[in-house]
């Protein structure tokens, strides 16, 4: 299974924007189905979002909180962004997804909560009675370096 991991392009404008403040405000993951199509360049708000998994086996609808979300400087021009892993307890039935999204749910709605990244599992995963938990890169969910 190819995992790949990537920012929404307009995260970094509205982080810039005052939109979205990674370490203070609510940030959230939810789950999407394969039939979501994410468009990194311009996705930008959770009105964006398609197909996410209804409220059942262990999943709620608009997603978890990121639990301790931080924001770091491990070395000189490097930033890094992580929280703990996301952990979800599914239980039967069984729950099918592709995407994770990350997303910051402090704004009043849907229309203005910015989305930051997301991850591509490769393909369906279903999940049966067992945790799923999304492990962050020991580098961050996102790690960015000015040059």
């Amino acid at each position: 299974m190819a995992v790949t991991a990537l920012v929404y392009a307009r995260s970094m404008w509205s982080c810039m924007n005052k939109e979205a403040d990674l370490d203070t405000d609510t940030m959230k993951s939810q789950l999407h189905t394969s039939t979501y199509t994410p468009v990194q360049a311009t996705h930008r708000y959770r009105s964006d979002l398609t197909n996410e998994l209804s409220t059942a086996s262990g999943y709620t609808a608009a997603g978890q909180a990121l639990a301790s979300p931080t924001l770091s400087n491990p070395s000189g021009n490097i930033i890094m962004w992580d929280a703990n892993d996301q952990v979800w307890t599914i239980t039967t039935p069984s729950i099918t997804f592709r995407y994770l999204v990350n997303y910051d749910s402090s704004p009043a709605t849907d229309a203005t909560r910015p989305l930051i990244n997301y991850v591509d599992t490769g393909g369906d995963q279903t999940i049966q009675s067992t945790t799923l938990t999304f492990q962050w890169n020991v580098n961050g969910i996102i790690t960015v370096t000015a040059t």
